[in-house]
């Protein structure tokens, strides 16, 4: 399947900025509010550790690209309109955007962490990032909220005819952000409600919407404009606050990004998207070198620009994506001679079974066993795929 990374946030915290050095596309970039109108998609990577050199093999990818044994896999990338308070009463962009947003399957929150733009996206001084991040989250809550208390009011008008079916209820009212009657279960259960909705007061019905808005729309917070000092001071004092456990923190500049990959394509530098250093190449002047070794102290003191390590823990991290390399007839090749031409990103806990259906229906239709191609084994249909597998499937079809 593919994934869909929600680049959201206020306007003008850089989330223009990070779309562009993730996708080197260039989509306006400004310092002013709702730079983004219309949302951007586009095509991002994250990186697998290649499984061909365990082979002694040269991968041909067909879809993304190979780098010294580091498979870059595509994933696509949304950049959203900016979001103001309100937005889940129409202000601003607001209805636009949640109607974005609910097209994704895991969010990336761009936050200025030097505290630079206020609640609107207009320039100021001292603002206090966490505002920005408990605002996104309350937006998004009352969001859901005001779609989990249209199934309520279904259920209690009597259109629904079972007496102990309000998590089906709900799950068909909330079916568009992709959940499902046992899901919404076990999340009654989690948050001890009860399941009789009358009994719900405001702050139930509140706890009960937020639940199901982490479960379904997961978040990582990419902590943007942490190469200035205001950034790693506010940056020390959130993590350190006990409030934001609950959320995944990347220090990321995205600027740094888009600066390396801007100079590796000029041949002014040598750089690897993701890693923690880089090599100068070309000519440079003695401004050009002096801007360069701050993004190298940058990438001494954080390991990275973050960009890729704020996609990577998305997906990897936060919805438990898998990495699959479908090997073939011909041990890692396929009938044109290409070796391990593509790596999948399928769901977690995903079965060899889940595996072939992946891969199409017909071979999932038809599947009869699966080969483990590190060690040749066989495996059954319930066999729970593994991170980086290679696997061939044996198939009627």
């Amino acid at each position: 399947m593919s994934y869909r990374i929600g680049l959201v946030g206020k306007p003008s915290v850089g989330k223009s900025s990070f779309f562009n050095a993730a996708t080197m596309n260039d989509v306006p970039e400004g310092a002013y509010p709702f730079t983004t109108i219309d949302p951007s998609v586009g095509e991002a990577y994250v990186r697998v550790e290649c499984a061909a050199p365990e082979f002694d093999e040269a991968c041909t990818p067909t879809v993304g690209y190979c780098d010294d044994g580091m498979r870059f896999v595509p994933t696509k990338l949304v950049d959203v309109a900016g979001l103001i308070p309100g937005a889940h009463e129409g202000n601003g962009l607001g209805n636009q955007f949640l109607t974005d947003l609910n097209e994704t399957d895991v969010l990336v929150h761009v936050v200025d962490f030097s505290g630079e733009t206020d609640a609107e996206g207009e320039p100021t001084e001292g603002h206090d990032p966490r505002t920005d991040i408990d605002f996104l989250e309350e937006e998004l809550d009352q969001w859901y909220l005001g779609v989990l208390e249209k199934g309520i009011e279904r259920y209690e008008s009597g259109y629904t005819t079972e007496e102990d079916a309000i998590e089906e209820e709900l799950a068909e009212q909330m079916s568009a952000f992709k959940t499902n009657e046992d899901e919404i279960k076990r999340l009654i259960r989690r948050v001890g409600v009860g399941f009789e909705p009358e009994a719900w007061d405001e702050a139930d019905r509140l706890e009960l919407a937020r639940e199901i808005r982490k479960e379904t729309k997961p978040m990582v917070i990419a902590a943007n404009k942490m190469d200035t000092p205001a950034a790693q001071a506010n940056y020390e004092e959130i993590t350190a606050d006990p409030a934001y456990d609950h959320l995944t923190i990347v220090p990321c500049s995205a600027h740094a990004e888009k600066a390396l990959k801007s100079a590796d394509k000029a041949g002014v530098v040598d750089y690897r998207p993701g890693d923690e250093d880089f090599e100068i190449a070309g000519d440079v002047s003695s401004d050009q070198e002096r801007g360069l070794e701050q993004i190298r102290d940058f990438l001494a003191e954080y390991g990275a620009t973050g960009v890729q390590a704020a996609l990577e823990t998305a997906l990897f991290d936060v919805l438990g994506v898998t990495p699959v390399f479908p090997g073939g007839a011909n041990g890692l090749g396929n009938e044109r001679g290409e070796v391990l031409p593509d790596c999948y990103l399928i769901p977690p806990d995903s079965t060899a079974e889940d595996f072939a259906y992946s891969l199409h229906s017909d071979i999932g239709d038809g599947f009869l066993h699966a080969i483990d191609c590190r060690s040749n084994r066989q495996l059954g249909k319930d066999y729970a795929v593994e991170d980086r597998d290679v696997i061939e499937v044996i198939t009627t079809n």
